[in-house]
């Protein structure tokens, strides 16, 4: 920006968009200076670099704005996780389930883990009749992203809601 700019030889752009030719870094920062606005260099790996005089607050202004707009707009996903067990009772499995339901329907993402302590570990294949049987209560609001998968001592699975179209 303004004095910062080093190159012998630079291509300028006026503030509305026209080409003003490749000029000299001291002219260029002349014109600038003329128009009370600042030179600044906006493709700098082009061959001569590129340069506009514009008025670099105001820029950096409707950048920020921009960029507020856009993270309003911008739709986050949040998580939800149900913690099942090896030897989960009937009651407690739908009481699970139901909360997977509600928060399902309500748009979130519903992570499902079984976590293996001791011997269990020996029994993986029980943890995934539970997942599938998780999944298979719950598949009316919503669906799997990721099936049911061991990591570590945890088997983990992830359930998406289902858009209505």
């Amino acid at each position: 920006m303004n004095e910062e700019i080093r190159d012998k030889e630079l291509r300028i752009v006026s503030e509305s968009g026209e080409q003003l030719g490749i000029m000299s870094s001291k002219e260029a920062l002349k014109i600038a200076e003329e128009r009370n606005l600042d030179l600044v260099k906006i493709a700098p790996y082009a061959v001569p670099p590129v340069c506009k005089v514009m008025d670099y607050g105001k820029y950096r202004f409707e950048q920020s704005k921009r960029e507020k707009e856009a993270k309003k707009h911008q739709k986050v996903i949040e998580m939800k996780e149900i913690r099942l067990s090896l030897n989960i009772d009937k009651h407690d499995f739908d009481t699970k389930a139901n909360h997977a339901k509600r928060f399902l329907s309500d748009g979130y993402k519903v992570k499902v883990s079984i976590r293996f302590r001791g011997r269990e570990m020996a029994h993986a294949e029980n943890g995934k009749t539970i997942m599938a049987n998780f999944a298979e209560v719950c598949s009316e609001f919503g669906e799997i992203e990721k099936g049911a998968k061991m990591e570590a001592r945890s088997m983990l699975m992830f359930l998406v809601p289902i858009v209505s179209k």
